[in-house]
């Protein structure tokens, strides 16, 4: 029996996304935070394991809600923004436009459920380029745009009139995906949805110490949300998760004090790499770097046989790498690693990295 002849021709070109478990002394290749609330899990208490979850999530929402002053009709909870990505495609469909680079379960979800996917370049300098994306728009009409702001893997935020201007001129709806705009200069898009009807906004606890809860967020009108409701699995999130998530929202202040100290890590993690011989940083407003250097591959093997794991870029751009920030003696420890893998080889130049 050959099975790919039952499996759906859109599935049988995919490869799945891979998120390999690989030892390491310290890890830095995720996007995740280096700071755990285990404590928060000790305040919980009377969770009957024998009843399913709460449906709709109604506290969490209300703390949700609470915080980034909203409605409670305006949110809805997935289990992660992959979850969320999924629904969305499967109530409003395709065509699928999103810049590239980007996460890739954009383009990963879409093509599996049988969707139009177009990935648009970004520009030189790691913008939106208006010129192509306005085109694709055209050309396409597409029912979704997914936007990344921060974008992951570059670590940028799109040039806001950039984002309005497609905002305005399609007639889908378009997506801003803020996994990462804790660690953003910017105040993020959810106060202009009262003004963009075909704007959704993403946020999550991933990456601020919870990202084993897989708790993500939809903001919306709360007619957009009403229709992507119906496609929602029962019970998604499950009890754990809320109450946990739940005791976030109550402690956010410690939680964005945490996020601070990434971003005082970030910048000076920036610098060094930046001031490096044969490094190319890219500037960042999230929790991660892009960097290129000559020989990447060859670069990461050696870093992790030092017992530093970061993620290899090099199927995305050319001798790229990206690396976590963690806390500052991980970022110590990766850059000492670094800089002796780099000391071996010589003819590292910047005139060696190229976009």
């Amino acid at each position: 029996m050959k099975i790919e002849r039952l499996v759906r021709k859109e599935v049988r070109s995919l490869r799945a996304y891979e998120a390999k478990e690989i030892p390491c002394r310290v890890k830095l290749d995720a996007n995740e935070s280096p700071f755990d609330h285990q404590e928060t899990l000790g305040k919980i208490k009377g969770i009957p394991t024998n009843r399913y979850p709460d449906p709709e999530g109604k506290a969490l929402k209300r703390e949700a809600a609470r915080r980034w002053r909203l409605k409670q009709g305006q949110i809805l909870l997935g289990n992660g923004s992959d979850e969320l990505i999924y629904y969305l495609i499967t109530t409003f469909g395709g065509p699928v436009i999103f810049p590239e680079p980007t996460f890739s379960m954009y383009g990963i979800i879409g093509k599996a459920l049988g969707e139009e996917v177009t990935g648009v370049r970004l520009s030189r300098d790691m913008d939106l380029d208006l010129p192509r994306m306005e085109d694709a728009v055209r050309k396409h009409r597409p029912k979704l745009i997914f936007l990344s702001i921060p974008n992951n893997p570059t670590g940028n935020c799109f040039s806001s009139e950039k984002v309005l201007r497609i905002t305005g001129m399609t007639k889908g709806i378009v997506v801003i995906d803020e996994a990462y705009q804790p660690f953003s200069s910017r105040r993020g898009y959810i106060p202009l949805l009262r003004d963009m009807e075909n704007m959704v906004i993403m946020r999550t606890l991933s990456k601020i110490g919870f990202a084993s809860l897989r708790t993500g967020f939809l903001i919306a009108s709360e007619k957009i949300i009403s229709e992507v409701n119906k496609v929602r699995l029962p019970f998604n999130v499950n009890s754990l998760s809320q109450r946990a998530a739940c005791e976030a929202f109550r402690n956010w202040p410690v939680i964005m004090k945490e996020a601070e100290k990434i971003v005082r890590e970030r910048d000076a993690l920036f610098r060094e790499l930046d001031s490096l011989e044969g490094v190319r940083a890219w500037p960042s407003e999230a929790n991660f770097i892009l960097f290129q250097v000559k020989d990447a591959r060859r670069v990461w093997k050696a870093l992790l046989k030092e017992g530093v794991l970061i993620r290899d870029m090099t199927g995305t751009f050319k001798d790229a790498l990206r690396v976590t920030v963690g806390r500052e003696e991980e970022n110590r420890f990766f850059l000492d690693r670094l800089k002796k893998v780099l000391s071996r080889w010589s003819g590292s130049s910047r005139r060696g990295v190229s976009n």
